[in-house]
């Protein structure tokens, strides 16, 4: 996806705002380009922030390569049953989503997103026009959705352009480490109004750097 005039302005004003707090960040940021939030496509029933919030309570605190794995025979159960996501995970998905290597609690969790979809509580239009922290609010209702899935739907489902994920260990261990402080939450205030872009150039950073 190619950007746009405001996200080449954004990385512009990055790499110049990097460079007087440091000039390490500033050639990282220089190095990993323009980065881009790219809005989920309408119409999908995996483009549905039901099916978001489940893909990432399911992917959490596992390797990309273990989530994907996990997700895949999750899908595979779902379409066998001809239902979607999150409509399967009622009461009587418990089993079937554990056999595919979901813990208990992450069950319990998509139970939980399925009852809030079912309550009317997930509609992506309306949870787009609040601002962060009042979706957050929204969504920790929600059983076993913590902060870090608030701040991945923002980010990535609302494409909202200034959240900053402290809970976030690649954001805020490669943050850290180029501006060389422990709690760099001041430092990225100076990003703000447009922090999730940050965050998006740490990810990419963190990804493009050898083991």
């Amino acid at each position: 996806m190619s950007a746009n005039a405001n996200e080449i302005a954004i990385h512009e004003h990055f790499v110049t705002t990097a460079g007087a707090l440091s000039p390490a960040l500033a050639e990282a940021l220089k190095g990993v380009g323009v980065v881009s939030l790219a809005k989920p496509r309408s119409g999908k029933k995996t483009n549905t922030l039901g099916y978001f919030l489940s893909r990432a309570i399911v992917g959490q605190q596992l390797s990309t390569k273990a989530a994907g794995s996990i997700w895949q025979r999750v899908e595979a159960v779902v379409a066998t049953s001809k239902s979607a996501i999150p409509d399967y995970f009622g009461e009587n998905c418990f089993d079937a989503i554990r056999s595919c290597g979901v813990s208990g609690s992450k069950v319990k969790a998509l139970q939980g997103i399925h009852a809030a979809d079912r309550a009317g509580d997930l509609c992506g239009k309306t949870l787009a026009k609040m601002d962060h922290a009042s979706r957050s609010e929204q969504l920790l209702k929600i059983w076993g959705v913590g902060q870090w899935t608030c701040d991945m739907a923002s980010i990535f489902f609302c494409c909202c352009p200034d959240v900053w994920p402290e809970g976030d260990v690649t954001v805020q261990k490669t943050f850290a480490r180029l501006i060389g402080r422990r709690k760099p939450a001041k430092a990225a205030l100076h990003f703000a109004p447009h922090r999730s872009y940050l965050a998006l150039a740490m990810w990419e950073i963190a990804d493009a750097r050898p083991e």
